[in-house]
């Protein structure tokens, strides 16, 4: 990561230890959001890994983002690392895989809830903004349960040059399934980090068996329980790139990065 240069955006409990060259060493707090790159830029096409997931690792145990080259959708669940490739199968992540955007954090149980409603991915949503204190504040949340019904997508490895995001997803592949186990990892970010993280809800979903899984289009509840992990701070990893610094990111792309998020 010597590329890199770590900021501190939020951060009310994070702690700096003095390092060398550009990647001071970091202990982190567990209600500290760490990030690698931002939307932004993953939106613009910056896809060239600038962090490998060893050293990802250390900031969390749990989360999501995507692979050098959006080579798959990325999960992290119990401090384990999948990727989700195109036709929705799941494979291991060795450490070396570099990673160009992720969000991942040390995961909490804060609030618990069962819900055995059937519900849409709105009304899930919904739901889950009345557990929480607030909105302008980071949630981790993960979703662990029946799915009477699941629509996931992954989108295909890219070649050089990048083309933007928004259409990088046009060739997405998309799976539907009933009647299925699994988890949703997600985070909810307040609407000010637009441009940085997803403003709302984002998740990813990996079946029980760790089998198939994809970025979460729809899905529709059967009896899930759901886990709140307030996180009141944030860290991030910016790419120090001549393709990262020549970005102008001084706007989001709301539409864009509604039309990536909801796959249409």
């Amino acid at each position: 990561m010597n590329k890199n240069r770590l900021i501190a955006l939020v951060v009310l409990t994070a702690s700096l230890i003095s390092g060398t060259g550009c990647s001071p060493a970091v202990r982190v707090d567990r209600d500290i959001l760490f990030q690698a790159s931002t939307i932004g830029a993953l939106m613009k096409g910056i896809y060239e890994g600038q962090m490998t997931v060893g050293e990802l690792r250390p900031y969390g145990d749990f989360g999501l983002g995507t692979f050098e080259a959006l080579d798959g959708e990325m999960v992290e669940i119990d401090g384990k690392f999948y990727q989700v490739r195109l036709d929705g199968t799941v494979y291991a992540v060795p450490d070396s895989l570099k990673i160009p955007f992720a969000a991942v954090t040390f995961f909490d149980n804060d609030k618990a809830v069962n819900f055995d409603k059937q519900v849409d991915l709105n009304g899930l949503q919904a739901y889950i903004d009345t557990l929480l204190p607030g909105v302008n504040l980071f949630y981790a949340v993960r979703i662990d349960g029946k799915f009477s019904y699941m629509k996931t997508r992954s989108v295909p490895m890219q070649v050089k040059p990048y083309p933007p995001l928004t259409d990088a997803v046009k060739d997405q592949q998309v799976l539907e399934f009933k009647d299925v186990e699994g988890t949703m990892v997600g985070f909810r970010c307040p609407p000010y980090i637009e441009g940085v993280n997803v403003p709302g809800y984002h998740f990813h979903f990996l079946d029980k068996d760790r089998k198939q899984g994809g970025h979460v289009l729809e899905c529709t509840t059967s009896g899930v329980i759901i886990v709140v992990d307030k996180t009141a701070g944030m860290l991030m990893a910016l790419p120090d790139t001549p393709g990262f610094n020549k970005l102008n990111l001084g706007r989001g792309e709301p539409e864009g990065l509604k039309q990536v998020e909801q796959g249409k």
